[in-house]
């Protein structure tokens, strides 16, 4: 996680501050003082359960409300980062919301998968393999507090994919 401090501390004020705020601690689950990390990536279980069974959205809308995600978690980050006074404060668990979201595209829904799904977004959330160290070091803005994680749901996505296509899925 990057810990870039940004020099001046920004109460939230006014209805759009409070959206974000809202949005960025993952409906507050941030806020957890064990694995806020992990908690955000809980929160994103329900999302998807209710995405995939009970809207039984189609793959294009899925992608499209992911995209959404990133550039509305993107800005949403930039804003409440300046609250806390860090770029990457981890209150901040929307960038784990759509890292497990991405992890799980177009992946069957059952409790194994997603079990697995949520273990490897976390291992590579964790572990930061190159490009998620990069987006995590180099880009201090919530851009880069989002990508490192959607970095890290493409892995998990990835080792999903090919065990589906293997059927072991």
């Amino acid at each position: 996680m990057a810990t870039k401090k940004i020099t001046s501390h920004k109460p939230a004020k006014g209805f759009v501050d409070y959206l974000a705020l809202i949005l960025a601690t993952g409906f507050g689950s941030g806020y957890s003082p064990i694995a806020p990390g992990t908690a955000g990536t809980i929160i994103a279980v329900p999302i998807y359960i209710f995405l995939s069974f009970y809207c039984q959205i189609s793959l294009l809308f899925y992608l499209l409300i992911l995209l959404l995600l990133i550039i509305i978690g993107s800005i949403a980050a930039q804003r409440v980062g300046k609250h806390f006074g860090l770029i990457d404060a981890q209150q901040i668990v929307i960038d784990e919301i759509i890292g497990f979201l991405i992890t799980m595209t177009a992946i069957p829904l059952n409790w194994p998968n997603l079990i697995l799904g949520f273990a490897l977004f976390r291992v590579f959330d964790i572990l930061k393999p190159w490009p998620v160290s990069y987006f995590d070091s180099k880009v201090a803005n919530g851009f880069g507090v989002v990508m490192d994680d959607v970095m890290a749901g493409c892995y998990g996505l990835a080792i999903l994919h090919i065990l589906k296509f293997m059927q072991i899925l």
